[in-house]
């Protein structure tokens, strides 16, 4: 075909099986984790499981939390060796333009609107990051440029690790490399992802790859828990995440909806529990980080009042 040819030119040839800087395969995450209750669930119910979570998101943002919740965001997160990654705010899907909220225009839900959602957006990261946090997610390609800018520049923390969103999930090897261009940390790609399509990704970067190995419905609803070492053979470096089919969208959540998300948190972990189970079946020889372990976006809360 006439593209190949184009193609072996932009992608690099498919390498050596790749690792996390700690040589492990793959790593834990549990999603949606909307604050310090929640978080706190998490690192219950892992202990309870015996699960190492490696990272923990947030979807609702950073922008509804008080400075005192970022703060024992970071703190946790801190203790436990365990990233905490949260959603830049505001995004479109909670201001006034009608798009993202027709079934057509969701897609744009993720994106900041205007200079004015760019100045918002990264005042957020600010605020969060004086906090101590030191990941965030990312689904708007302008943000991300702008960040990493002010990251080269030294006016943000050069710590902070960006997490693109499911919300960006590039489904080819070329918009992968230019996720990874514009200075992606990590990327999250399609939670239906193929094995072959996943290798395929694997072999245009470097960047761990998220992927939703469990996602709630919205994102389609796959349940892959028994195909973990399969996803890691294929995807490595993986953050493995594990979403929740069938329970409720809780965004934005906040203290009318605690004992819900709570209730899903703890079933996360769970779920992540058995897939491990299949790990330790079906692909023995695949390892997983251990808290704290190098490339983590883990916070730093001693460094609040200097940043502040």
């Amino acid at each position: 075909m006439k593209a190949d040819a184009a193609l072996g030119r932009l992608l690099p040839a498919e390498g050596e099986p790749r690792t996390f800087p700690d040589g492990a395969h793959f790593r834990i995450e549990i999603p949606s984790v909307e604050g310090p209750q929640v978080l706190e669930t998490v690192i219950a119910s892992a202990a309870e499981e015996g699960v190492v979570v490696n990272r923990v998101s947030q979807g609702s943002g950073a922008m509804l939390m008080r400075e005192a919740e970022l703060r024992e965001m970071a703190a946790l997160g801190s203790e436990h060796g365990i990233e905490v990654s949260l959603f830049v705010g505001p995004r479109e899907s909670y201001g006034i333009s009608a798009l993202p909220r027709t079934e057509d225009g969701v897609g744009h839900g993720g994106q900041s609107r205007g200079l004015n959602g760019l100045r918002y957006a990264v005042e957020d990261v600010a605020r969060a990051a004086e906090c101590g946090i030191r990941s965030f997610l990312i689904a708007d390609l302008g943000l991300l440029a702008l960040v990493n800018e002010m990251q080269r520049v030294g006016e943000l923390p050069a710590s902070v690790v960006w997490k693109v969103s499911v919300m960006l999930a590039p489904s080819n090897p070329l918009a992968l490399r230019e996720l990874e261009r514009v200075g992606a940390s990590t990327v999250n790609v399609p939670s239906d992802v193929s094995l072959e399509t996943l290798r395929e990704l694997r072999a245009a970067t470097t960047l761990p790859i998220d992927l939703y190995v469990e996602a709630p419905d919205a994102l389609g609803g796959v349940v892959r828990g028994d195909e973990l070492g399969d996803l890691v053979r294929a995807g490595a470096p993986l953050y493995a995440k594990f979403g929740l089919r069938n329970s409720r969208m809780i965004y934005p959540s906040g203290l009318h909806l605690v004992e819900e998300a709570c209730a899903i948190a703890r079933e996360k972990v769970h779920r992540a529990a058995a897939a491990l189970e299949w790990v330790d079946r079906l692909s023995p020889g695949l390892t997983q980080s251990a808290p704290g372990a190098e490339g983590l976006g883990i916070p730093q809360p001693e460094t609040a009042e200097l940043l502040g």
